[in-house]
């Protein structure tokens, strides 16, 4: 059975200014609903300008608090500059969800080529590191927060459709591990989860790449179905709420079972 509307709100967020990148379709875009009916002020920081204003407007009919920043992830200035938006709007940043990512042209690993090695690079590993620690500076201001970045199943395990997909978020998790032990004594906790499958564009890029794959990850997933980015986005809250208060460095599947 397919979980679209998980839970009732609570209020898990009340009081929190959040940043979330790629926020303006898929996981990103359900998180920026959600974290805002939770009671965050969201900042949404994507590429995809006028999509990104379509979220801005639902979360703001919804009665939530919400603000735009173009966001070009491949730019380490542009990444900084989103941040110092987030300044600029409430002089604090209590969490962070680092979602934003690009995929690779799927094929197998000596057909890949060095344009999308540099932007896997680029998106996927570089954006996220300067992110965070862009974020890390303005939560230590204000004593600390909480960071999660959106890895991916293929992170945990060989990836011979998305090799460098794959390594760029195998690195990733690396990095957010260490950013745990570096900045816990600072209050600041940072996680990552790893969807697997999910309903979003970046699937329906894949299988207009390779007819079948959709149905070929459900098959494997013992939930038997795919996410939707709603259920991912509900992870992503709880680990950036008070919850969640004592895990950190924790790199958590949301796969419906088909990393075990």
């Amino acid at each position: 059975m397919t979980n679209e509307n998980p839970g009732t709100p609570i209020g898990l967020l009340t009081g929190k200014v959040v940043l979330i990148t790629g926020a303006s379709r898929g996981i990103g875009a359900a998180a920026a609903r959600l974290f805002a009916a939770e009671g965050a002020a969201v900042v949404l920081a994507a590429r995809g300008t006028d999509a990104l204003e379509r979220v801005v407007a639902d979360v703001r009919g919804a009665g939530g608090v919400a603000d735009a920043v173009a966001l070009d992830l491949a730019d380490p200035a542009s990444v900084r500059a989103a941040v110092q938006r987030v300044d600029d709007l409430h002089g604090r940043l209590d969490g962070a969800f680092n979602n934003g990512a690009a995929i690779q042209q799927p094929g197998p690993l000596d057909t890949t080529s060095e344009e999308d090695l540099d932007e896997q690079f680029a998106v996927n590993f570089r954006a996220h590191y300067t992110a965070m620690t862009a974020e890390a500076a303005l939560m230590r201001r204000g004593g600390g927060g909480a960071i999660v970045n959106t890895s991916s199943i293929g992170s945990r395990r060989a990836n011979p459709h998305l090799p460098v997909y794959g390594a760029m978020k195998r690195a990733l998790n690396s990095i957010t591990e260490t950013a745990a032990v570096t900045w816990g004594p600072e209050g600041i906790r940072v996680n990552g989860i790893t969807p697997g499958g999910t309903a979003t564009e970046m699937i329906d890029a894949w299988e207009a790449a390779t007819p079948g794959i959709v149905d070929q990850i459900s098959a494997s997933t013992p939930l038997g179905r795919m996410a939707q980015p709603r259920e991912v986005a509900e992870v992503a809250a709880w680990l950036l709420s008070e919850r969640a208060s004592m895990v950190t460095g924790a790199i958590v599947p949301v796969d419906g079972g088909a990393g075990a």
